[in-house]
Formats: structure tokens, sequence, C-alpha cells
């Protein structure tokens, strides 16, 4: 099998491994922690989290796969912090690290879209938007939830 060929089917399948274990922190989460925190109005309730999620890995598979020779680098720094995120938070009640993750997250993942551009995947740039603007609202309940706290 050539680099190519591994490069493109690597990273859907590290960013399905790292959903995993993104979802396998929920099981180390002490959720009376979480239930106690103030959340601001906009937080949504907690099964919309279990929908959006699963969507939006699949699309960043699917954009990965498709420029992995162009991404491969700058995404493989971005689903790790993606991973990250959920035990930054929930595991270990870092809320201040989780947000550093998240806006170092929002910085990679608007390179890549300047690469998707640059490139002119305009198909893989509007399977990526959903991600980007999920993170940057997840960046917003996060920044809400250190304030309220």
């Amino acid at each position: 099998m050539n680099n190519s060929i591994l490069k493109k089917l690597s990273l859907p399948a590290i960013t399905f491994i790292i959903a995993w274990l993104g979802g396998l922190s929920t099981q180390y989460t002490d959720w009376t922690w979480y239930e106690a925190l103030n959340k601001p109005f906009f937080n949504p309730p907690n099964f919309i989290f279990g929908i959006v999620w699963p969507i939006l890995y699949v699309l960043m598979a699917i954009v990965s796969y498709l420029n992995a020779k162009n991404i491969f680098k700058l995404y493989l720094m971005q689903i790790l912090l993606n991973g990250l995120w959920s035990w930054l938070f929930f595991v270990f009640q870092s809320t201040a690290f989780a947000f550093l993750d998240i806006v170092i997250l929002i910085f990679l993942n608007v390179l890549i879209i300047k690469e998707l551009r640059i490139n002119k995947t305009w198909v893989s740039v509007f399977f990526y938007i959903p991600y980007v603007l999920w993170i940057c609202f997840a960046s917003l309940l996060n920044l809400a939830i250190i304030i309220l706290n």
C-alpha cells in the first residue's frame, strides 16, 4: 500500500478512534459536578450533543479522506485536540485548559478550511463548516461556564 492511500485511510480511522476515546470520557465523568455547574441560557439539552457529534465525525472523516494529502498534519493535530477536550473538561474538570484546547482547535480548523479553499475543494468546505461552527459554539459554552462558575 502506498503512502498516499495509507494517509487517506488512516485519517478517517483515527477520527472514529478519537470519537470513541472522547466518548469513553463520559464513563469517567463525575456527572454531579457537571450538573451542579451554572450553565448559560443557550446551553442545549444533553441529548443534542449525542445527535450532533456523530454527524460531525462522519463529515470530518469524509473530508479527511478526500483531502488527506493537503491537510494530513493539521487534521491530525486538530483531531487529537478534539479528543482531548472531553477529558480536560469532563474528567479532569479543567474548564480553563479545555477552553485553551478549543481555542487552539478552532485556529487549526480555520487553517484547514483555508487549505480546503486554496485547493478549491468546495464540497469539503461545505461538509467541514458545520464542525467549525459547532466548536465555535462549544467554545462559547465553555467560556460561559468559566465565567458563570
